[in-house]
């Protein structure tokens, strides 16, 4: 089964497919020759997600999924949520985002947050499908690790000792917010090859 992952993000490729595994094939943007940039406009994850896998589907006719995923932080009422990918401007980077972060947080003893991917999947149901995944960690006061990308390098989950950044793809793919909604987008669609 050949499935279309809505993003541009080549960490995010790398990890559906570590997760994914042989069971289906998930080929990127550029293989269906999508370069445009896809709509992220909805104040929400779930209606981020819908709205890139919507233009998708609808322009290039072929099942797809899309993910949006927000670090949601307790001390900050949320944030950056659903502006987690731009949180310090549109024009700044990750290191950019980490930085006005933990500024924001300063000395604060409350370094609880959590990461949520929200993922959409069209193309196998009259109606969208949506899987979530969710890890509760806590953030450090400074980087750590130089594997994984976006805030990796400050956030550990719950029960580890070490953040995102500083675990291989593997580690991190087996505990992540994403891998959890990619398992249960793998689930789903495996579960319908076989009651074929």
């Amino acid at each position: 089964m050949k499935l279309c992952f809505a993003t541009n993000n080549h960490h995010k490729l790398s990890e559906a497919k570590d997760i994914a595994g042989k069971d289906f094939e998930i080929v990127s943007l550029q293989e269906i020759k999508c370069f445009e940039e896809l709509p992220e406009t909805s104040p929400t994850l779930e209606g981020n997600s819908l709205q890139k896998a919507q233009f998708v589907f609808q322009k290039y006719n072929v099942p797809c999924f899309a993910d949006d995923t927000g670090l949601e932080v307790e001390a900050l009422n949320g944030e950056p949520g659903v502006f987690s990918a731009r949180y310090a401007g549109e024009h700044k980077n990750s290191a950019d985002n980490i930085d006005l972060l933990l500024k924001k947080l300063g000395t604060n003893l409350n370094r609880k947050a959590k990461f949520r991917t929200v993922i959409t999947l069209l193309g196998m149901e009259p109606n969208p499908l949506f899987f979530e995944g969710t890890v509760e960690g806590t953030i450090t006061d400074k980087c750590r690790g130089t594997f994984g990308f976006g805030y990796d390098p400050v956030f550990i989950p719950h029960g580890y000792t070490k953040t995102y950044a500083e675990m291989n793809l593997q580690e991190k793919s087996s505990l992540s917010h994403r891998a959890i909604a990619v398992k249960k987008l793998g689930d789903y669609l495996k579960n319908r090859i076989i009651s074929r």
